[in-house]
């Protein structure tokens, strides 16, 4: 059993990678200060007590002029829309390749959905073709102006059944 909960500094981190240096590096440095300077909140995937992976949210804003023509017709014309951020996401390179990426991401979907900050979407900034190939398969769509910038709109979540 899978369990997704809040980092919390106590836990060992250093044997953690992904293969990502700069993914590792932020969580093995930084997730617990931008927790504490809510810059970032950090969330951990544990099964027993094998750390097998993180991802961090915060909030975000996406230029209006950036959101798809799809999209933008049905929403107002302010400058900047919220939006909520997935900063991070990594696997452990030991657990990666059996859908953990997903469980991880459906987690992060449910805590935007139930923030009491609203967003229009979660918003990605994907480090590479194959990470944003990543989030195209799970429903993101692409920012027409930033290619590796991804979204995907909260409301398409709330009509699933």
């Amino acid at each position: 059993m899978i369990r997704v909960l809040p980092l919390d500094s106590a836990l060992d981190r250093a044997a953690f990678t992904c293969g990502v240096p700069a993914l590792d590096q932020y969580f093995h440095i930084q997730a617990t200060q931008d927790a504490k300077r809510l810059i970032a909140r950090c969330f951990v995937a544990l099964r027993e007590d094998r750390l097998l992976g993180y991802y961090t949210l915060s909030s975000a804003s996406v230029p209006f002029s950036d959101v798809p023509p799809s999209l933008s017709r049905r929403l107002p014309r302010y400058p900047a829309l919220p939006a909520i951020r997935i900063g991070r996401l990594a696997v452990d390179i030991r657990h990666q390749g059996q859908g953990l990426g997903g469980v991880l991401l459906a987690d992060a979907i449910q805590r935007a959905l139930r923030a009491e900050a609203p967003g229009f979407s979660i918003v990605v900034d994907a480090k590479d073709a194959q990470a944003a190939a990543f989030y195209r398969h799970h429903g993101f769509l692409e920012l027409p102006s930033r290619p590796l910038c991804l979204l995907l709109p909260l409301g398409t979540i709330r009509k699933l059944p």
